[in-house]
């Protein structure tokens, strides 16, 4: 069975992102082939993972998530507001069974390492560092690395109280799409719903600092616990630890 998929650009060469299909198999053996069919070429493929859908084994896809977030037992004192100027708080910190959620906007982080899309000049707001560092102790590269924004502990919730943590995995949801990040940072105590340049980007979200983001539709599933993505900065190692992780939480709830 041919199938033809699309590959967003990522912006860098070393910045990964994940694309989903499914296929039909016949009994017994098969082959997967992955070519090129475009005159410009194929995209850089890093691997290809198989896995059965549904419960029993591979990972979840974005309907099977959203499947087990559709309503809130909340644990925030409270709500969050999606932005500064917004009046009304309307978010919601939601326990599960392994995970807390949210469902919000994405407003764009571009902090960190300076870089040609995360820089003084293209955020007004821009700051030089992040609440977690690599394994070298360095600041996050927004541009490069996606990584989710909690809200700084308060009184509304406090994550450092979930088991929550620099490196802990969240599956970020968008447009059918679910993209594997890491808590990189914290922001203001009442707002929710940012995360990385790279985050949005690979989830074809407008990246831009200054007027890009989604003012709704995107839902985040932080996983508890003590597995953490070690380094930090390895997005593939938040990939195989986040598809590990979401389907235990399926399973489980």
């Amino acid at each position: 069975m041919a199938s033809n998929q699309a590959f967003n650009g990522t912006a860098n060469w070393d910045t990964w992102a994940d694309q989903s299909f499914t296929a039909t198999f016949n009994a017994g053996a098969n082959t997967i082939r992955a070519t090129a069919t475009t005159s410009n070429g194929g995209p850089n493929v890093d691997r290809l993972r198989f896995g059965a859908s549904g419960g029993g084994g591979g990972a979840p896809t974005a309907a099977d998530l959203l499947a087990k977030v559709t309503t809130c037992n909340q644990i925030s004192n409270g709500k969050y507001k999606t932005d500064s100027d917004v009046t009304t708080a309307t978010v919601a910190v939601c326990q599960k069974t392994g995970a807390v959620f949210w469902k919000a906007d994405m407003d764009i982080d571009c902090d960190g390492v300076r870089t040609t899309q995360c820089n003084e000049t293209t955020d007004c707001c821009f700051q030089a560092d992040t609440f977690c560092h690599t394994s070298g102790n360095s600041p996050l590269n927004a541009a490069q690395l996606p990584y989710v924004v909690v809200p700084s502990s308060s009184s509304i919730w406090n994550y450092t109280n979930y088991q929550i943590g620099c490196g802990t995995v969240v599956a970020v949801i968008y447009n059918n799409q679910v993209l594997y990040a890491v808590v990189g940072d914290t922001g203001p105590t009442g707002i929710i719903g940012e995360a990385s340049y790279a985050t949005a980007n690979a989830l074809g979200i407008n990246p831009d600092p200054s007027n890009g983001g989604t003012d709704s539709g995107v839902t985040y599933i932080v996983f508890q616990g003590s597995q953490r993505v070690s380094p930090i900065e390895n997005h593939n190692n938040a990939v195989a630890l986040g598809q590990s992780l979401a389907r235990t939480f399926v399973d489980n709830n």
